[in-house]
Order: C-alpha cells, then structure tokens, then sequence
C-alpha cells in the first residue's frame, strides 16, 4: 500500500471514530423519532445502519398486550388465597375457576394505593385511582384524580395501532351522587387525564363498528413526516444549503417508503409480524345492549378478543361492573333478587356472604373465559396470551369493610416471554417495604416500551416480578 493511500485509510479511520462518537441527531415529534442522515454541518453519523439481528427478531414478534379486567367491591379475604405453584397451584373458595389455570399466571399479594388506603370516601376515594395511585379529589365541585397507566401507554404507543386504546364496560356511567361526589369516579377506571374520565363503551354494536373501521371517519394523521416537519422547518437555518438538499431528499425518501408501505400493507404483502386476520371472525352484534348480563359479557370479551387478534389496539381496560354496582346478580344459581352491592355489603350474614362468594367465582370464571380465548389462538409458535398482560383486580380488598389495604390481584400471560407466571407473589408477609401497586405498573409499563422515571406514588419498579 503506497503512503498515500495509507494516508487516507488512516483519515477514513478517524474520521469514522469521530463521527461514531458523535450523537445522532433525530428529529422528535409525539411519540416518533427519525434519525437524520449525516450532514456535514451537525457532525453527526449518518443513520444508514443496517438493523440488528436483535431488531430484526423483534420486527417478527407479536406486539405486547395490556388489558385490565375490573370487578367491584373486592373479596371475602378468608376465601382470597392462593398456594402451590405452576398448574397444580391451588386457590381458595373465591378463585376457585383459577383452578387449573396456574401456569399462565401469577397471584399477587399486599399491593396496595396509598392515597386510596388514606381516602375519606369508601368507594369513590378508591376505585377512579385504581390505575394511577393519584389522589380523589373530595370537592364536590372540582372532579380530579389522575392520567391512569393505560393511558400513558396509548399516549406513547397507541400510535402503532388504529386505536390507541379502548375501554369497555358493562353498565353505563352513573350520574347520581354517592356521598355528595360524583359517580363518575365510580365509573371509570380509565383517565385520559386528571380531570377527563375516558368515556367507556357498553354497546357492544359501536365497538365492533369502531374495531372494522379503517380510520377514515377519525383524524388519523398517518404520515410520521406530518408529526416531524415543525421541528425540520426549524433546524434549516442551523444547517448548509447542501445539507438543507440532503435534508429534503431524505425526507422524500421517507415518505416515499411509507406510500411503498402502505401499499404493500393493503395487498398483504409485509414482512414480519402481520395478525393473525384482518377481516372480523365474528357476526356484528345488534344494536341494542343484550339485557341478559352474561351474554353481554360474554359478548364484550369476544369483542377485547377481536380487537387483540386484528391489532386494532394493544391497550384495553374493562369494568364487569361499576363500582357500587347496581347490577342484580340473580342469573347466578343460588342468588335470589339482590344488588351487587348490597350482596357484597351485608353484615356478614350468612346467607348473604354465600352469595357474594357466587359473585366472586363468576367474575373469576369470566377471566378464565378471556384467557382460554387468548390462549387458543397461535401467532407463530405462541398464542396472544403468552404475548398479554393481564390484570383481574378490584379496588377494594373486603368488599364489605371497604378495605383498601391491599387489592386483589392476579396477572395472566406471559408478557411476550418478559414474565415468568406459575408464582405467588407475596409483598405482604414477606416484609417488603415496596408494596405500592404503581410500582407493578412502572414495571408493565416497561415491558410495553415505555419508561417512566416516576409514575403516581412510587419511583421504583416491583421487585421479583
């Protein structure tokens, strides 16, 4: 090699040393980041990096699914256990449907909100910050409590799909007041900000309609050149006229790749990942709300089956019930003529606490019907289950003292091989001092993509989890 060319070689050496010790520079919009080419007047490394093996694996995979399933007024904590591990784990009378079910989750003990266990109000001062250990407000003229974790993860992913992120119910939002507050707080579980409930649909008709909608109803803006060109427009007068050339080439390019994309996606031709069916598997439901309870739950968990099997959304919370629900429980044998609330509110009498245990094991069985869903449909090697987080909680512990101690927990799915299920985990008798419920949210949260320094009352993430 002539001195030369061993010159140059040795320039080209530290030239690129230097570029990769530099930043890239990206252009940010809401929830997007684009890596720019490199351009001589920013210094940066030219982003033209083939992707990773790692990536590529990734781009291959399902998506990670969240769902919360909400029932009301909590359990009978002498019937609330669980011991053994794996599919032989055994659960106590009122989990007695998870029987069975051991090795696709986990039985979580001791979390509990803070700002719900010091609460004056016994339901309303538990139930709206479930998702979000944030404070109730207790001025009846003033309805806050705080943006629940789903939330944060639709506001930071819910871009990936149609839907950012929906939330279903069972009975509609009550307008009444319970102990001179709202009860909308006891309506919502979701909270798209403090002070905004998310409106949650019970007319299964409208979330089938919302599920095979292509968009074109909604202001979707599809393009991440739309989300980024504010901050493009600013950074021209920081750079050379050959690079503003650069600039706008790289841009086109982009865009042309997404017309490419969009393209390729209609006719089905993607690489990687696709769902599993792009056209519903099920009739459209009529219009009217089923007036049997169990067909209409039945039919709403289809719906959360749908929506995860289309990839229409990744984010979903449901409540079976509100919270001082008003629902009469007498399609369940052995439950005669009585309220939700009143059944699970009775002063210990025993023919009472019977029939709130019927309760607990419907709601229990419910779950379990959700899971089997999940479970029996393959993505490529594992079912949306193993690819799922799934929460089954209430707001209250014993239903019938307002307990907010701890909350009745149980997390199904695997978390796309994130999770390791077939556990008990006990934050209660084992002394631990991070017992907080948002600390299992920072941590679902994480395994989503989306990482947050501190959320509600806690800045650590669950230990062991």
């Amino acid at each position: 090699m002539t001195p030369n060319a061993q010159r140059r070689e040795r320039d080209f050496e530290q030239s690129r040393t230097n570029r990769q010790k530099s930043r890239r520079h990206f252009l940010r919009g809401t929830g997007v980041a684009l890596a720019l080419p490199w351009l001589e007047s920013l210094n940066v490394l030219k982003a033209q990096d083939l992707p990773s093996k790692a990536a590529a694996a990734a781009a291959n995979k399902p998506p990670v699914r969240f769902a919360t399933m909400y029932f009301s007024n909590g359990v009978q904590p002498a019937n609330w256990w669980a011991k053994g591990s794996g599919k032989t784990m055994e659960f106590g009378p009122a989990g007695a449907p998870l029987n069975g079910y051991g090795e696709d989750l986990n039985f979580i003990r001791g979390l509990y909100n803070h700002a719900a266990f010091t609460a004056t109000s016994p339901h309303l001062g538990k139930c709206p910050n479930m998702l979000s250990g944030a404070t109730v407000s207790m001025d009846p003229q003033v309805i806050k409590v705080g943006t629940t974790f789903d939330q944060i993860l639709a506001r930071e992913i819910g871009h990936n799909t149609l839907i950012p992120s929906m939330a279903l119910g069972i009975e509609p939002n009550e307008l009444r007041l319970e102990d001179g507050l709202s009860m909308i707080y006891g309506s919502a579980i979701s909270w798209a900000s403090p002070t905004k409930p998310v409106t949650k649909e019970i007319y299964p008709a409208r979330t089938f309609d919302a599920l095979v909608s292509d968009g074109s109803a909604r202001r979707v803006d599809r393009s991440i050149l739309d989300e980024l060109l504010g901050e493009a427009q600013s950074l021209r007068p920081k750079i050379s006229s050959g690079d503003k050339v650069k600039l706008n080439e790289y841009l086109e390019s982009v865009r042309d790749i997404e017309v490419r994309l969009d393209r390729s996606a209609k006719r089905g031709t993607l690489e990687g990942w696709r769902p599993t069916i792009d056209k519903p598997n099920m009739a459209r439901p009529s219009d009217e709300i089923p007036q049997v309870v169990p067909d209409h739950m039945r039919l709403m968990l289809d719906l959360m089956v749908l929506a995860f099997q289309m990839d229409k959304t990744r984010i979903m919370t449901i409540m079976l019930n509100n919270d001082l629900s008003q629902m009469n429980m007498k399609f369940l044998d052995g439950v005669s003529g009585a309220l939700h609330l009143d059944l699970t509110h009775n002063g210990h009498v025993p023919a009472l606490e019977a029939m709130y245990l019927k309760t607990n094991q419907y709601h229990m069985k419910e779950f379990t019907y959700l899971m089997d869903r999940l479970k029996s449909i393959d993505e490529g090697g594992q079912s949306i289950l193993d690819s799922s987080m799934l929460l089954l909680m209430s707001s209250l512990y014993d239903g019938d003292k307002h307990g907010a101690d701890q909350m009745p927990i149980v997390m199904a799915g695997k978390g796309g091989g994130s999770l390791k299920t077939g556990r008990i985990l006990d934050y209660l008798d084992k002394g631990n001092d991070n017992r907080r419920a948002c600390s299992l949210y920072l941590s679902i949260m994480d395994r989503m993509g989306v990482q947050q320094d501190r959320f509600g009352d806690s800045d650590k993430r669950l230990a062991d989890l």
